[in-house]
Order: structure tokens, then C-alpha cells, then sequence
């Protein structure tokens, strides 16, 4: 499967732990496909909350498309996931057993042209696991440029 990652969020991996990973469809509207293919997409605060059996990604920031006209759409509107029954069921079940947080890691447009997002089940760090996080990634930068 060959897809093209538009955007990643960075500041997740260091600030959370992640456990597991997930791949999710988007529900858009109007000109965000647009949007996105210019990249204009900002997921650095973005999170997802479980509703009614579902799964929906709130302060998915989407700028307006800059040839658009009244069909524009709203920028940060919560946008649905989707997801088969069972793995929304098991995501369900994570959060409230585990108290774990469900984070976008990147989102990318798939070979047929849908726009997917990878969402991780994530539990917030410390700040001294913030520390050893990043003393371990210079640790072994430092290996690499020895050989």
C-alpha cells in the first residue's frame, strides 16, 4: 500500500506513550479534500472522544481553501472516524478501563484517493519521562555518527 503521509504529529510521540495504533477513515465535507492536498493542516492540539459508538476528532484544524467560495467549510469542526464496530469497541473498552487518551498520529491520503488518519491509544508522560526520552534519542545519535 503505497500512501503518501501529509502530515505527522511529532509532538505526540514525545509527549505520550503510545500502545496501540489504529487506521481511520475521515468523513469531509466540501473543500477540505482541497485543503489538505495543499497542506493545510495543523493537528499539533487535536484529540478524539468516543460519542454514541463513535469515534469523532475534535481541533482537527483544516484551513479554508483559498479558491473556495460559500461552500467553504468551518475549519475546526468535529469530524466522525471511521471505524468497524469491533475496533471502536475495543477503543472504548481501553479508555475507560485504562484511562488512555486516543491522539492522530499522521494522516495521509490512500492509493484510491480517501483521506485516512492513524490514531494511537496514548497514556500522557512525565516530564522526567519526557528527560529520558530524550537523553536516550541523543544517546544513540551520538552511536550513529561514532560509526
Amino acid at each position: 500500500m503505497n500512501k503518501k503521509i501529509f502530515f505527522k504529529n511529532r509532538k505526540a510521540t514525545y509527549n505520550y506513550e503510545v500502545f496501540d495504533k489504529y487506521t481511520a477513515g475521515v468523513i469531509l465535507k466540501g473543500t477540505e479534500i482541497k485543503s489538505i492536498r495543499s497542506s493545510l493542516i495543523n493537528m499539533n492540539s487535536s484529540y478524539c472522544i468516543v460519542d454514541n459508538n463513535d469515534i469523532y476528532i475534535k481541533d482537527l484544524n483544516i484551513s479554508e481553501y483559498e479558491f473556495g467560495n460559500l461552500n467553504n467549510h468551518e475549519p475546526k469542526r468535529k469530524r466522525k472516524l471511521l471505524l468497524n464496530k469491533r475496533e471502536i469497541n475495543q477503543i472504548k473498552k481501553k479508555v475507560s478501563e485504562k484511562k488512555l487518551s486516543i491522539i492522530p498520529l499522521n494522516l495521509y491520503v490512500s492509493d484510491r484517493g480517501f483521506v485516512k488518519i492513524e490514531i494511537a491509544l496514548c497514556k500522557g508522560k512525565k516530564i522526567y519521562d519526557k528527560r529520558e526520552s530524550v537523553k536516550k534519542r541523543e544517546a544513540d545519535r551520538k552511536l550513529r555518527q561514532d560509526f
